[in-house]
């Protein structure tokens, strides 16, 4: 996805004047509110800040590699989630008019943006990435064991802010660390053979996309005073929207061009990553001679540029991406309809906005 970035640089300090915020794709409603945009603006800018003192090191290497990835930027996704959730509890949201974000919501936010940066550092060791954000990944700079180390520094760095909101926040913490690990153990070992391989796949991106924002949606609302069905509420929108964002990047992959997405279309089909156009298409095989045709250049050699064009072209014609967007519209759809207990707002707007934003873009 290649939204815009808020416009907030680490070494920025907030101040009573709202810095200029460049609203990500997906929350560009929340223009039409000028003073709940402002109030946002100060937080993220906040955020940013207390980002760049959780990772700084006395330490010249720790310092380093735990600054690579944060300050090769990011969309912030998770901070803004966590924030606009919070705010679900502000009796001024449905006008707009919502009081400042308070130290305990910065502080979930910054520990879920952490926490994000921390799996990405072993997420690219296990897949052999050579890029992250338009940089090189950090375990090709330092190698396996420096970046393995730097994100367990980061998660105990995001642990240590966790601890001081007290012991649900741990144990929120814990347990969304817990589905993260799970995840990615389940891509790395692949489906048993008795398992159906869509409802294992979906187990995998519910554990490594799903369960951080669930988390973030949660802590917002819970610690911007919402009140326990408004907390439930975000939960579950955070874990349907991430589902639905991570199926849309599977489709995106294969049907974007490379000018739009601003990677080689095939990437998931190069590093052999079962996704859903490929796992449906495998169910369409025993019966269908396109997908076995298909099928046959997915599991051929994909050494050259030539090759790996030739089989996303193939999957990409294919029906199956037809019936893998419908799969996807319905986690989007089921993110709105989680949002419908709660009354209207222009926060409500921006999240409602954001889920048909994931399923809509082109990167």
């Amino acid at each position: 996805m290649t939204s815009p970035e808020p416009a907030v640089p680490a070494d920025h300090a907030a101040d009573a004047t709202a810095p200029q915020l460049s609203l990500p794709a997906g929350f560009e409603v929340l223009a039409e509110h000028g003073e709940l945009v402002e109030v946002v603006a100060r937080a993220l800018d906040l955020v940013e800040r207390e980002l760049s003192e959780a990772v700084a090191n006395a330490d010249q290497l720790a310092d380093h590699t735990s600054r690579h990835l944060l300050e090769a930027g990011g969309k912030r996704i998770r901070p803004l989630l966590t924030i606009l959730s919070s705010m679900l509890g502000d009796p001024g949201v449905s006008t707009g008019h919502v009081g400042e974000v308070d130290d305990e919501v910065r502080t979930a936010a910054v520990v879920m943006e952490l926490t994000h940066l921390a799996t990405l550092y072993h997420d690219d060791v296990m897949d052999e990435a050579p890029v992250r954000r338009g940089t090189p990944a950090a375990h090709r700079v330092w190698g396996n064991s420096i970046a393995i180390l730097a994100g367990d520094l980061i998660f105990a760095r995001a642990s240590l802010l966790m601890a001081s909101l007290g012991p649900e926040a741990v144990a929120i913490q814990a347990r969304t660390f817990e589905r993260l690990v799970m995840g990615q153990l389940w891509e790395t070992v692949g489906p048993e053979e008795s398992d159906d391989h869509l409802e294992h796949y979906l187990r995998v991106i519910g554990g490594k996309t799903g369960s951080l924002i669930a988390a973030a949606g949660r802590l917002g609302a819970h610690f911007g005073d919402g009140d326990e069905a408004t907390v439930q509420t975000l939960e579950d929108y955070g874990e349907k929207v991430g589902m639905a964002f991570q199926l849309a990047d599977d489709v995106i992959d294969l049907t974007s061009s490379s000018q739009a997405s601003g990677k080689t279309p095939g990437t998931d089909l190069k590093e052999r990553v079962p996704t859903l156009p490929v796992l449906l298409l495998r169910q369409e095989a025993e019966h269908d001679p396109a997908a076995r045709a298909a099928l046959e250049l997915v599991d051929g050699p994909l050494d050259t540029d030539e090759q790996l064009a030739s089989a996303v072209a193939a999957v990409a014609a294919h029906p199956v991406i037809d019936r893998a967007w419908s799969i996807t519209r319905r986690w989007s759809q089921d993110a709105v309809d989680a949002l419908a207990p709660l009354p209207p707002s222009p926060v409500k707007d921006a999240l409602v906005a954001f889920a048909r934003y994931v399923v809509d873009r082109e990167s």
